[in-house]
């Protein structure tokens, strides 16, 4: 199910929204402009998207971030031509690049060690299963999630695009531009390696290995190079059919001229070396495509999230706590500024997701466009009903200790009108990503602090005001309670909240804190009269007793 556009007359919407795309400000509209301009300047009938990644290791969110990302370029590209030039998205794995150190996160890195220096499809798959290889297992890891997902796109293997031929033409255009090439190169390496590099690197007829060493000839007439192989012998091969693979650099120029890429888009660290990429791309007869530079990720400690070290989160351990949507909204939220990718972003996620689509509905077409949900719907968000978040279910969670879905739809059955599993599958799918999410890493960090003599009296004084609430009172009824309770209390007071006076003083958010800590054994949480509202007032109150009685940690 979709939702109505913003114009009940299909003609006259699509018009609209192609008058607002043109214009629009989001990111992929930016950058689907300038592919746009790019075929006015050179007219092709086909626009080639494409996305590399190197299977060196577990794919991690990263890697599935720049399929998302490029997608979202791509349907805004299809709006803007109204979807009348042909375009495709190939996701290109560099699996025929050399194991150069065993990940810190296979089973058993001692039998991968005479693999070293390999193709990565010639490595042993250490993770078990019926899988050709090491290169071959991960690709299959990072399909598996695309087709998910649903993207469209096409896989490409390196392996096999050397191997086939495929990439023949555009490796004895190198050999014979291996002078302009090098010149290119020379200056941006040290002096050490300037004596020793080469484009080309041969693949060992001796041990299977990628060898880095130098070349004593290249002969571009007859498409060979010749090198001293591991056995001290010097041997003379073909640079097509897979005899040998481009250093990495070259590689990227390489593939571009070769497959005619109009968009790619890349990590920070790349962006010094995208001048080399275009060079060379265009010195091997291409025009270099247009580029997307988007910021690192990093890991809890502020670290780049890397594949062959396993930190960081993994496209599974996303899943198992959140849905594919919330994944897809931090891929699309400032791409250009880094961003923690750690288990602690996962809540915010799910909630902003569901808070964009609710406001979808009601916004106009400039508004749609610039929503995060239009571009990760591919202008379809479906219309939907989420009446808790998952933040509060993350508290109900907490507060009752439980790891049981029943005992939270318990809540929701009892103080949240019409909602069961059958009606609100989403929803049911969420309390599951809750109960799991409270049991890894909610549970586990949980601490409970005693309180002190005035949040002792604060906590009384709260639970006399709850027992005098009428039944049936709301969220806003609560929260008005809260605030009556703290606002003589003087830690509590806050004169320079809006409309604040000495009379009436404000409250600060350090009551509220207090609630959480206190009750929950939490930092922090939403608006807590929401929470007592589905939670439960007698529940609230039995709490408060627990806290008094310094009974809380015997819960943990």
């Amino acid at each position: 199910m979709t939702l109505a556009p913003a114009t009940t007359d299909p003609l006259a919407a699509e018009a609209e929204l192609r008058a607002f795309a043109e214009t629009a400000t989001a990111w992929p509209f930016e950058e689907a402009r300038k592919i746009v301009a790019r075929l006015k300047r050179q007219p092709k009938d086909e626009v080639l998207f494409e996305t590399g990644y190197g299977p060196s290791g577990l794919p991690h969110i990263g890697t599935f971030g720049e399929v998302a990302r490029t997608t979202m370029v791509r349907h805004a590209f299809r709006v803007l031509t109204e979807d009348k030039i042909k375009t495709r998205l190939l996701c290109f794995s560099d699996d025929m690049d050399g194991m150069r150190k065993i990940p810190d996160n296979v089973p058993d890195r001692a039998a991968l060690e005479p693999y070293l220096q390999m193709p990565l499809t010639s490595v042993p798959n250490p993770f078990g299963g019926d899988f050709a290889s090491f290169g071959d297992h991960n690709n299959t890891m990072l399909r598996r999630f695309l087709d998910t997902f649903g993207f469209d796109y096409e896989f490409a293997s390196a392996t096999d695009y050397y191997k086939s031929g495929k990439l023949d033409a555009v490796l004895l255009r190198a050999a014979e531009k291996y002078d302009a090439i090098m010149a290119v190169m020379l200056p941006t390496l040290g002096e050490e390696r300037q004596a020793t590099y080469s484009p080309f690197l041969p693949i060992s007829p001796t041990s299977g290995r990628v060898l880095y060493v130098p070349l004593k000839a290249v002969d571009a007439k007859a498409g060979t190079i010749t090198f001293t192989d591991e056995d001290g012998v010097d041997k003379t091969i073909p640079v097509t059919g897979g005899h040998v693979k481009l250093q990495w650099k070259p590689d990227f120029g390489a593939r571009w001229a070769a497959l005619g890429v109009d968009f790619e888009m890349f990590g920070k660290d790349h962006q010094t070396n995208a001048p080399v990429y275009d060079k060379i791309c265009e010195i091997l007869g291409g025009t270099a495509p247009e580029h997307y530079v988007y910021e690192l990720f990093l890991d809890e400690n502020g670290q780049k999230i890397s594949k062959s070290k396993g930190n960081g989160l993994t496209i599974d351990e996303w899943l198992t706590y959140a849905s594919p949507e919330s994944l897809a909204l931090y891929m699309f939220q400032s791409p250009r500024s880094a961003k923690k990718l750690h288990f602690d972003v996962i809540p915010k996620a799910v909630d902003e997701y569901f808070s964009f689509l609710a406001r979808y509905p009601t916004q106009d077409w400039k508004s749609r466009l610039g929503n995060p949900v239009w571009h990760i719907h591919s202008g379809h968000p479906p219309a939907l009903d989420m009446p808790v978040s998952f933040t509060m279910l993350l508290n109900l969670a907490s507060a009752s200790n439980t790891e049981d879905e029943a005992v939270l739809w318990g809540f929701l059955n009892r103080h949240v009108a019409g909602v069961s599993a059958r009606t609100h599958p989403k929803l049911d799918e969420l309390v599951g990503y809750a109960v799991k999410y409270f049991h890894s890493f909610v549970k586990p960090n949980k601490v409970y602090r005693a309180p002190d003599e005035v949040e002792r009296g604060a906590l009384e004084a709260l639970d006399v005001a709850l027992a005098g609430l009428p039944a049936g009172a709301t969220a806003d009824d609560i929260q008005t309670v809260l605030y009556d309770v703290a606002r003589p209390i003087p830690r509590y007071q806050d004169l320079k909240a809006k409309g604040a006076s000495a009379e009436r003083p404000g409250v600060s958010v350090q009551w509220f804190n207090t609630l959480y800590q206190v009750l929950l054994g939490l930092e922090k949480g939403p608006r807590f009269g929401s929470f007592v509202e589905i939670y439960g007032v007698p529940e609230t109150r039995a709490l408060i007793r627990k806290a008094l009685a310094g009974e809380m940690a015997e819960a943990l």
